[in-house]
């Protein structure tokens, strides 16, 4: 049996402004820091340590993943920062908040860019697009470890995540696109050898 562990990055400067983040590098707030450290502290409570690690290539994914590595003693491990993890790239939107875009360009159409899994915002990057760039990097870098039996660490994106979940749970395009994750609550896939999925728990902390 192997396990998956997948987290959205903890909030960043981005999410705090309600902002369309995408490519744009904004770092980590206090808050998304303390939510990275608490959620590597939940892991470890549970007797996870990593194997391998990976993470997009940007910093608020970066900083999350190496918060995590600390608290379940692995920052020993190399850290793998892919592109191919990254968040949807919002193309103009970048930067932008999110009812400014409203009032630019009216709800609909923001809604359309937002949940519609072809239609692209100007400049930027549909679903679809992103789902062409995590799944080979699933095929190629994460399955096979899997078929290994490893504990493997993955922290990303909002829409990012969608693609590895729908892989994951085998999830239709509707259901995936209805998605939303919080900000730095791991989810635990067992997932046996043959690639079927044994079992599923989200740790939210909501016990403590």
């Amino acid at each position: 049996m192997s396990t998956l562990v997948i987290v959205r990055h903890g909030q960043s400067e981005g999410n705090e402004r309600n902002e369309f983040t995408g490519w744009k590098n904004a770092p980590l707030t206090n808050k998304g820091r303390k939510e990275s450290r608490e959620a590597g502290e939940r892991i470890a409570a549970i007797g996870i340590s990593f194997d391998a690690a990976f993470c997009s290539g940007l910093v608020r994914s970066i900083d999350t993943c190496r918060a995590i590595l600390r608290e379940t003693q692995a920052d020993r491990l190399e850290l793998s920062q892919t592109e191919a993890l990254n968040e949807r790239d919002y193309g103009e939107l970048t930067g932008m908040n999110k009812d400014e875009a409203r009032d630019r360009w009216g709800s609909d159409l923001v809604q359309e860019w937002r949940r519609s899994y072809r239609t692209r915002p100007p400049g930027g990057e549909s679903i679809s697009d992103t789902s062409a760039r995590v799944l080979p990097f699933l095929l190629c870098e994460v399955i096979p470890l899997l078929l290994r039996g490893r504990m493997i660490l993955l922290v990303a994106h909002g829409n990012s995540l969608r693609v590895v979940r729908q892989a994951i749970d085998r999830l239709t395009t509707e259901q995936m696109l209805s998605i939303e994750t919080p900000t730095a609550v791991p989810t635990i896939y067992r997932i046996g050898t043959d690639l079927t999925l044994i079992d599923k728990c989200v740790l939210t902390g909501d016990d403590r």
